[in-house]
């Protein structure tokens, strides 16, 4: 009986392993479609007076953005779910540039270790034209207690934080979300 258990176990170890691939592989492709938010003391709350180097080579502050909705995606050029989102993060932009004065002011976060090489040649390839917030000492990371990303976030006009995911984002559904926010009904 010994015998048989040591020719079993190894056929055990395989299924095992063929079942943490398997859901590892269901889990990695799984649709993040719908734009969920994740819990987080700040929300509610003043968002963090941050600023920072943008990759043009001027300075970012966030408490001058009040007035306007604000959107915050936190990004690494290296991330492969960055690299998948960026298209609806594209959608998105082209969204709230047709609303105008009206439409959310999109800014993307370079998150702590990314390089200004990889950043710029990321964004050359992929396109989108909004600012680029560096944050070489991961301090703006911190304030918002980024630790993965991609990460968004989205602040009222007031300055309040009203929304985060941390999940790859959709164009539509984030663009809902905001709206259901100016309608008050979020």
């Amino acid at each position: 009986m010994g015998t048989s258990r040591r020719r079993l176990a190894p056929w055990i170890a395989l299924s095992v392993a063929a079942f943490v691939a398997l859901l590892f592989v269901v889990l990695a492709g799984a649709d993040n479609s719908d734009v969920d938010t994740a819990a987080t003391p700040l929300i509610g709350k003043p968002a963090p007076a941050v600023s920072g180097p943008t990759l043009d080579g001027g300075t970012w502050e966030l408490s001058r953005r009040k007035g306007s909705w604000v959107v915050l995606n936190f990004f690494q050029s290296t991330c492969v779910p960055c690299k998948e989102e960026h298209p609806e993060l594209v959608r998105f932009a082209e969204q709230q540039a047709r609303l105008g004065a009206d439409g959310a002011e999109l800014y993307t976060i370079g998150f702590s270790d990314d390089s200004v090489d990889g950043i710029t040649e990321f964004f050359r390839t992929n396109g989108g034209d909004w600012p680029i917030v560096l944050d070489p000492r991961g301090t703006i990371g911190v304030a918002f207690a980024v630790n993965k990303v991609p990460e968004t976030w989205i602040i009222s006009p007031d300055g309040i934080v009203v929304f985060r995911t941390i999940s790859k984002i959709n164009a539509d559904a984030l663009s809902a979300q905001i709206q259901r926010f100016r309608e008050g009904s979020a």
